[in-house]
């Protein structure tokens, strides 16, 4: 057997992220058990990989990835590292490729084969972030877009192609708001952009209804990171609002690529990267603010306000949230003059969330005062009427006043909304409420009703998600 050659390209970016081998090695046995994974790697396992030019295994490199672009601030390929890439490519989804061209290519792959189990059982690489978001920042907007001959066997895109995505979209929305992002239907999503959007992307088009077209898939592609991110799988979510993002930058539509943005910026928090998520958040008003809406634009300081109070910034959480009642304030009476995928944004979502900024503050009378202002009604918000209600279940335990009689009715209220929902979001809530009530477990009421929260966590059929404390 030949003398294997030491991995240089490995050695550079470990220098570069200026980590020891050791705390690199534990680093990736981390990110590998939280993927299911059971090993135990060592500064040895580092030596190996870099001195001796040993090949760690497909499943692990990824992860090698991860662990080194955390530390480096910026995303790593696996050729980067020296590393043979897979016939199927563990970073699909991840790539944000500078020429429109390049874009349908790596999307399209993408979606054909998103059901990987890589994909599904990933979590979130938060340094995957940065070169989208940098790109994004430095060019919003692609020039030119038109395709005058097809990039492949499509057809020629008209309004009636893009009125058809537009539909799947809006049902998509309605299904997800209503059952939760595992709900069965939402799979309509990954048939649409597999077996529609894809050969009409491959198709010819003019500017305009090419710019149309790469809204639409956009708009897709979010819904389906949306959806993956409320079932917990939270890798194969990046991937989609990566692909999502990169298509707006296509479309030119600035204000969705702001959306977009602020959908990564509550992941980042919720998965506890607060810093990235306050960047994010910040870059969508920063971008889009000329072109969005006052509805649209609240919303990006909203999802800041929330990142600013996990990350315990009560200044800054309470003064984005006053921009963003001010700008809602001066929203456009009629709807229709704010683009569809905002149109669930009202004074009831901002006063659901200021309902969990305060309680993250630790105010929780202040959280309780915004909830008399957060109840929506009718099924079409059961999702969000539920989690509303486990929250506002949560500041009843929070001192200096403790109500355990309002936690025990508000809970079992919170779990009557939440019985046909699928969301790994609304079992780590139910996770979260049940071991806050665990010191009060002998009191009456108490055990029946942290039962009946790990009952409903277990029924969504996800494994624990991101804590939400």
């Amino acid at each position: 057997m030949a003398d294997r050659v030491p991995n240089s390209k490995l050695q550079a970016v470990i220098a570069e992220a200026g980590i020891s081998a050791g705390a690199l090695a534990a680093r990736i046995t981390t990110l590998a058990a939280a993927r299911g994974h059971t090993v135990c790697y060592t500064h040895r396992s580092i030596a190996n990989w870099t001195r001796k030019g040993v090949q760690p295994k497909p499943e692990i490199r990824s992860l090698i990835a991860d662990a080194l672009a955390e530390r480096c601030g910026r995303w790593i390929s696996l050729a980067e590292l020296g590393f043979a890439v897979n016939e199927h490519d563990d970073q699909l989804g991840l790539y944000f490729p500078r020429e429109p061209a390049q874009a349908v290519v790596t999307a399209t792959r993408f979606w054909s084969q998103m059901h990987r189990r890589s994909f599904v059982t990933a979590g979130l690489g938060i340094a995957a972030y940065a070169t989208p978001l940098r790109r994004w920042l430095t060019t919003p907007v692609d020039p030119h877009v038109a395709q005058p001959r097809p990039l492949g066997t499509g057809p020629r895109v008209g309004q009636a192609d893009i009125d058809d995505l537009l539909e799947t979209a809006h049902d998509a929305r309605r299904w997800d708001s209503r059952h939760g992002g595992g709900y069965w239907r939402l799979s309509a999503l990954d048939t649409c952009l597999a077996q529609r959007a894809t050969p009409l992307l491959n198709g010819t088009y003019t500017d305009k209804i090419g710019r149309q077209l790469f809204s639409a898939t956009a708009q897709l592609s979010r819904l389906a990171g949306w959806t993956s991110f409320d079932a917990g799988q939270h890798g194969l979510a990046q991937r989609h609002y990566i692909t999502a993002l990169r298509q707006a930058r296509t479309a030119g539509d600035i204000p969705l690529g702001g959306y977009i943005l602020s959908c990564m910026a509550l992941q980042a928090s919720l998965g506890e990267f607060h810093e990235d998520a306050i960047d994010m958040a910040q870059a969508a008003t920063a971008v889009a603010a000329p072109a969005a809406t006052p509805r649209t634009r609240s919303f990006f300081h909203l999802i800041e306000a929330r990142a600013h109070a996990r990350a315990g910034d009560s200044p800054a959480a309470q003064r984005t949230l006053a921009t963003a009642e001010t700008l809602l304030d001066h929203a456009a009476p009629r709807r229709d003059e704010d683009p569809d995928w905002i149109d669930f944004y009202t004074w009831t979502r901002l006063s659901a969330d200021a309902v969990e900024i305060f309680r993250d503050l630790d105010q929780p009378r202040i959280a309780q005062r915004w909830h008399t202002a957060a109840n929506p009604t009718g099924d079409r918000f059961l999702r969000s009427a539920g989690l509303g209600g486990l929250v506002l279940a949560s500041t009843y335990l929070q001192p200096p006043a403790v109500d355990l009689d309002a936690a025990i009715t508000t809970g079992h209220t919170a779990l009557t909304s939440l019985a046909t929902i699928t969301s790994a979001r609304a079992a780590d809530y139910a996770r979260d409420l049940a071991r806050q009530l665990n010191k009060w477990r002998t009191s009456s009421g108490v055990s029946y009703l942290i039962d009946s929260l790990v009952d409903l966590a277990d029924s969504c059929g996800s494994p624990r998600s991101f804590s939400l404390r």
